[in-house]
């Protein structure tokens, strides 16, 4: 029949508004089919009977009227038993009887059911899978016809697994059912079969079928169970089936033969299905087939009756115990010599110390705290004894049960993780996730106190766990740890025993593999980092130090950072580092800060640091490592308290770093430089074309120049300058044109280069031209009849301007300038000249030098600065101008290649007119900015030897040098008269601030001439 057709037969019951019932079979017990239903209110799990009386009703149709009557009433009786079977668990109330929890009902179609305690399978189910698998050539033969639906939802096949301890502990509870109707109900049981004994998950045999218990004989004990008549039960209907039917197979004589109805009759049946436990196939020595008189005729000879002479019809050998000392007391005619129930308790068949520690674990809750804690402590020790399944549904649901007790939380978990650890892979995982798991959590997670206060008990619990937890690893998937397991880390790592704090450190390494990357830097690191900063124990640091070891990759194992001399392999040796590694970030900016926060010095904490720092120093940027972890590692290594080989330790990796350093940071340079290893010359150490004594000594005057100057007699020099013998018109009529270079600077790497012709204040600025920078300056000898005087700065366009100093047009301002020795004229306070540098001025009109701000990267040094051994000379290159009439004072332009002067436009000149020139500083890019012109030591340039030219140079002499005299803050009449030290540029200022004041405005009122005879 289907079973969609069962159910809906069943019609709208309590149970069927109270319960989910599922359409997966378990299995079956006699006549009733047995379902697994959830309770809707709770979720809890039992099992529903199902009875359906259409296999009842199946051969009633082919009878006649009369015997269709007779046989309906058959029916009834049949249909009575079984609700008398149902209410009589509900009166009977002991652990190794089925437990009814919804008394019987009778559905639409007039079927029964009830709801019990949960049950797996029936006895005589195992033993059917068990002949099934020995037909088929051992366990795997035949698949399970029964399935099971676990508690994620999915079904698979039941595994059937029993030996002979699951037959000890078994026959054991089954007695214990007997004893119990027997002594305390005073009813027989009657029909004491396998399919009568059904198991639990916990592998627990339970008693049921009680369609046949009836009072004793001469029982004065009151019960409301009504008797039977044997008469009837014993008669076989071939209409009905026989599982409502009484089995003769495992029937007493004392039924059959005797007729009478007492407890001994159940201790014979008990015998018989001792027997069949062992038999193969699975079966009682009796085969009756439902037949009296073949049950009769077992009688009849000794050799059909059981007994220790034919081995009791077992085709296999029975165990000494049960065949020496039970059987014969079971198996026997006269019931007065048969063992009761409890006698079989005590035999020598369950005289071993599995069945006793079985029987020891059922009695657990009443016995005392210290028997309990000596049980515990050595079980342990037998538990790799026991069968699998025994440990699996037996031993470890029933210390889960004890688990309540706070006392005992440590030892049962001892022994729980240890049958956690014996079970094969697969029944482990299924043991610890829908068992063990659950129920830890709930501990140490849901009902943990929210108070940090010390519980020893707890405590040691949690010790356990942290201690296996490379077996909850095993056992448990990711996600599943993640959300249960994890927790109870935290609870450990938070706890104030600092032995258990260090104990849930040192099991990261365990704990690692298991959990993603997100969660072991945002929800892991961080626990452990706050651990590692707040405690006062230097253990608790050590163990904090190791798990950033960890945490970052690496490995506590002293084996891990060898040299390879150890012998072992790559293969043989401990991975070494963790795929879920903290990243180069966590690392850098959280835990070298929290090393370098320590402040402790013991040497215990100094190695473990330098551990970590090793693990971080493989992974950290160069110059993180140079600038934070080298710092660190030198720190710690000068602690007067390590010893030589821990100092060595840090000195080694010191090295090793700061050989790490080196090479990244020369092949970083070799790339940027293309492989040219040759690095720059210093170039800022070429100040500029300033020069001291000794370019005066070698670039100066002769003795027979300066004897001519003196006395007016002519120049003796190959080296004219243009500015003698007529000026500029001679220079320019002498048959060649020098070319005009800076004798100091070189312009650029190249020959043949010509120097950019100056500029004037009136002109347009020129681009600038960019020049490599000269390593050297060198004196070039210039071509013949004049000294190049002007410099060239074409040599400092690498320097760039700074824009924002001289960003504003500068204003003419008074020429009064007062310089003492030592300051500076800040030349990014003059203005800029708004009058024509060549042009003429009424006399009365007398202008100061205009002074521009340059815009070389120069403008803010101190000349002051400048050392007076420099041996370079830099000089101002004049050009002749056009025509050799005109007088006038060189002005410096505004070109990008020097100060070399064009020459000036042709201008009518006002004789008997007294003309002062203004003197007007370019803003080219090579002019020099905030110079304090006092402060040059001795220096002495090209514009120092214009002033030993001849005194016929007449008006433009005089007018050149009263501009220069202006320029040089300084009147040329207090210069001392042709010392190679001195110059227009290289006087120092007089420290009187008044007398320098004075003298500058008698200056002022001088004409060129004036001051050019107050010089000789």
């Amino acid at each position: 029949m289907a079973l969609a057709g069962v159910f809906k037969s069943l019609g709208a019951t309590n149970i069927n508004s109270n319960y989910s019932i599922s359409s997966t079979l378990t299995t079956t017990a006699g006549p009733w089919k047995i379902y697994p239903a959830k309770k809707k209110s709770t979720g809890k799990e039992y099992s529903v009977f199902v009875f359906d009386r259409k296999i009842l009703d199946a051969h009633s149709k082919d009878l006649s009227r009369s015997s269709a009557a007779g046989f309906k009433k058959v029916v009834e009786e049949v249909v009575e038993r079984l609700k008398k079977e149902a209410s009589s668990l509900a009166r009977l109330r002991h652990p190794a009887i089925l437990e009814l929890v919804e008394p019987v009902e009778e559905t639409r179609g007039g079927g029964l059911q009830f709801v019990t305690e949960p049950v797996t399978t029936s006895l005589a189910a195992v033993l059917q899978e068990k002949d099934d698998q020995e037909r088929n050539h051992g366990v795997g033969g035949r698949s399970s016809r029964y399935v099971r639906e676990e508690p994620d939802g999915t079904r698979r096949r039941r595994e059937v697994e029993i030996d002979e301890l699951e037959y000890q502990k078994g026959l054991l509870q089954v007695s214990k059912a007997l004893e119990f109707l027997h002594e305390n109900a005073g009813l027989v049981h009657g029909n004491l079969t396998p399919d009568a004994i059904l198991i639990n998950a916990k592998s627990d045999w339970k008693v049921s079928g009680l369609a046949f218990c009836s009072p004793q004989q001469d029982s004065n004990k009151p019960t409301s169970i009504q008797p039977i008549s044997l008469s009837e039960v014993l008669h076989y209907e071939p209409r009905l089936p026989r599982t409502v039917q009484m089995n003769l197979d495992y029937t007493s004589p004392d039924f059959v033969l005797d007729n009478n109805l007492t407890s001994s009759a159940d201790m014979f049946s008990l015998g018989l299905l001792c027997i069949s436990l062992y038999n193969s196939p699975h079966r009682s020595p009796f085969e009756c087939n439902s037949s009296l008189s073949s049950y009769k005729r077992h009688f009849q000879s000794s050799q059909g009756v059981p007994s220790s002479t034919n081995n009791y019809l077992c085709s296999r050998e029975l165990p000494k115990e049960l065949a020496n000392h039970v059987l014969p007391r079971l198996i026997t005619r006269r019931p007065a010599t048969r063992m009761t129930a409890k006698e079989f308790q005590q035999s020598e068949y369950f005289n071993n110390i599995m069945v006793k520690t079985l029987r020891f674990l059922d009695t657990f809750p009443a016995k005392t705290p210290n028997e309990k804690q000596a049980f515990l402590r050595g079980l342990i020790k037998v538990l790799p004894d026991f069968p699998n399944s025994v440990m699996e549904k037996k031993i470890l649901p029933g210390l889960l049960e004890e688990m309540k007790d706070k006392e005992l939380i440590s030892l049962i978990l001892h022994n729980i993780f240890k049958i956690v650890e014996l079970l094969p892979s697969t029944a482990g995982k299924r043991a610890f996730g829908d068992r063990v798991r659950p129920v830890i959590k709930e501990i140490f997670v849901t009902n943990a106190k929210q108070a940090q206060e010390r519980d020893p008990a707890r405590d040691a619990g949690l010790m356990i766990i942290i201690e296996q937890l490379h077996v909850i690893v095993g056992a448990c998937p990711g996600k599943e740890f993640k959300d249960d397991i994890l927790p109870i880390i935290f609870a450990a790592l938070e706890s104030p025993t600092p032995v258990l704090v260090g104990a849930a450190l040192q099991s990261l390494p365990s704990v690692l593999p298991v959990l993603d990357f997100s969660t072991i830097k945002n929800e892991l690191f961080p626990v452990v980092a706050m651990i590692f900063s707040k405690t006062n124990s230097l253990a608790i640091k050590v163990r904090g130090l190791q798990a950033f070891v960890v945490l970052c990759g690496g490995s506590t194992d002293p084996l891990a950072n060898n040299d390879g001399l150890d012998g072992l392999g790559p293969s043989e040796r401990k991975p070494s580092s963790s795929s879920s590694a903290l990243d180069k970030f966590t690392m850098q900016e959280k835990i070298v800060p929290l090393i370098k926060a320590i402040k402790t010095k013991e040497p215990a904490v100094m190695i473990a640091a330098l551990n970590v720092l090793r693990i971080v120093g493989k992974v950290a940027d160069a110059d993180f490592v140079a600038m934070e972890i080298l710092p660190i590692l030198w720190a710690m290594s000068l602690t007067p308290l390590l010893d030589l080989r821990q100092f060595q330790s840090f000195m080694d990796l010191i090295k090793s770093l700061s050989k790490r350093v080196e090479d990244e940071q020369t092949k970083k340079l070799q790339e940027l430089n293309g492989g040219n290893t040759s690095g720059p010359a210093e170039d800022f150490m070429s100040l500029g074309g300033l020069s001291g004594s000794s370019a005066l000594d070698t670039n100066g005057t002769s003795a027979n120049d300066f004897a001519a100057l003196v006395g007016g007699g002519g120049n003796t020099n190959n080296n004219t300058s243009p500015l003698d013998s007529g000026g500029w018109d001679n220079a320019l009529t002498s048959g060649s044109k020098p070319p005009v270079t800076s004798p100091g600077v070189r312009s650029g790497t190249g020959t043949g280069r010509s120097t950019p012709a100056a500029t004037f204040s009136w002109s347009s600025t020129p681009p600038a031209t960019t020049t490599a920078p000269s390593t050297t300056l060198k004196p070039q000898t210039t071509g013949s009849n004049f000294r190049t005087v002007t410099p060239d700065l074409n040599s400092f366009q690498a320097l760039t301007p700074q824009s924002t100093q001289f960003s504003q047009p500068l204003q003419p301002t008074p020429s009064t300038i007062t310089s003492p020795t030592g300051i500076g004229i800040n030349w990014g306070a003059a203005t800029q000249a708004q009058a024509n540098p060549w042009s003429s001025t009424p006399a009365s009109t007398v202008t100061s030098p205009s002074i521009a701000p340059p815009t070389n990267a120069f403008g803010n040094m101190n000349l002051g600065q400048l050392s007076s051994n420099s041996r370079t000379s830099s000089s101002f290159s004049l050009q002749p101008p056009p025509s050799a009439s005109a007088v006038s004072t060189p002005g410096f332009g505004s070109g990008t290649g020097g100060f070399s002067l064009a020459p000036p436009p042709k201008a009518p000149a006002q004789s008997g007119a007294p003309t002062t020139t203004t003197t007007t500083w370019g803003s080219g890019s090579g002019s020099f900015g905030n110079l304090s012109l006092g402060s040059i030591n001795n220096g002495a340039n090209s514009m120092g030897n214009m002033m030993a030219a001849k005194s016929n140079t007449g008006g433009m002499m005089g007018s050149g040098f009263g501009g220069m005299g202006g320029m040089g803050g300084t009147s040329m009449g207090m210069m001392q008269p042709l010392q190679p030290q001195s110059s227009g540029w290289g006087t120092p200022l007089q420290p009187q601030q008044a007398r320098a004041q004075q003298q500058h405005q008698q200056q002022q009122n001088k004409s060129g001439l004036d001051k050019y005879e107050s010089l000789l």
